[in-house]
């Protein structure tokens, strides 16, 4: 994993010594917007940014998505990182074009020279001040929905006002216990916070299935960011999530109402482009040495998300 202190590269995985056991993520530092009138300092603007991305991480995933549902991808470029992260994490097959770099943590130092914290993906960097513009995938999906209208013909609203405090809502407990409860689970050292989050993971899956026995999409018939904040983390479920972090109370797919709903955002047009099952377990069972020490990447399972969704 590795992280960066006062500038200096370091190969330290997360310390659960002081949290008993429990995985504590650390928060993003740069979080800095870009606006459609510039306000800011980062005027939205054609061929301006670019997103560094690894294509097995969930939290890059939602920024990829965005950018393909708002039609952005002659306006904002991508580039991506290799799937295994080892002593120098996120590392380019070649040496950036943009930065020169070869490894993330470069990116981050020349964003600040000093930087303390991990080099984490997404990365939205600014082509033209050369520097990192935000690193919280939250974030950067709440700039892509709205901030570049100008330069796309997709006026689709993700976060619409009168559904911002249902969507903040799901957004708060799908975070802490799905997105971020997978890596509480896979990432605990102890027995007691592994159990914790299972528990609070499952539970919400749970309440998740009933809800969508009952509505097309988590809020009814309209798509929201809610919706595809959430898909990544599905995506990966029994791929990785089930086995890797040993969150195998139940398969997805034995969820009728979830595993349905995961195949028909899958099947909106341009998704499955962005999900990589192979990808995804070579990250995280090649890379993630302290919880799979071989490496060893299991060839299944086998999982079809094109089978017809009942959802259209």
């Amino acid at each position: 994993m590795g992280l960066l202190v006062d500038g200096q590269w370091r190969t330290d995985w997360y310390d659960t010594r002081k949290s008993g056991g429990a995985f504590e993520r650390p928060a993003t530092v740069f979080r800095r917007w870009i606006t459609a009138d510039g306000g800011s300092g980062f005027p939205a603007a054609a061929g301006r940014y670019h997103l560094f991305l690894a294509v097995a991480c969930p939290w890059c995933h939602r920024t990829l998505l965005f950018r393909l549902l708002k039609r952005l991808e002659g306006v904002i470029s991508v580039s991506f990182v290799e799937p295994l992260m080892l002593e120098n994490g996120w590392t380019f097959a070649a040496p950036d074009p943009l930065t020169g770099a070869r490894y993330a943590y470069e990116i981050y130092r020349r964003a600040d020279p000093r930087y303390t914290g991990r080099a984490s993906v997404p990365i939205l960097w600014d082509k033209a001040t050369g520097t990192i513009v935000n690193n919280e995938s939250a974030d950067i999906v709440r700039m892509l929905n709205r901030a570049f209208d100008a330069f796309t013909e997709d006026r689709t609203d993700y976060y619409p006002a009168e559904l911002a405090g249902e969507i903040d809502a799901l957004n708060a407990r799908i975070y802490d216990t799905v997105n971020n409860g997978v890596y509480k689970a896979g990432f605990a050292t102890q027995q007691a916070p592994y159990e914790t989050a299972v528990k609070a993971l499952f539970e919400t899956l749970d309440w998740l299935e009933e809800r969508l026995t009952r509505r097309r999409y988590l809020l009814g018939d309209r798509l929201t960011e809610a919706d595809w904040r959430l898909f990544p983390t599905l995506a990966r479920f029994d791929a990785v999530y089930y086995g890797h972090f040993k969150c195998n109370l139940r398969h997805l797919y034995e969820y009728p109402a979830l595993w349905d709903y995961t195949r028909a955002l899958y099947q909106k047009p341009g998704v499955a482009a962005t999900v990589d099952l192979e990808n995804f377990k070579t990250h995280y069972y090649g890379s993630q040495r302290s919880i799979n020490p071989s490496g060893v990447v299991p060839l299944g399972p086998r999982l079809d998300f094109a089978v017809a969704s009942t959802r259209g």
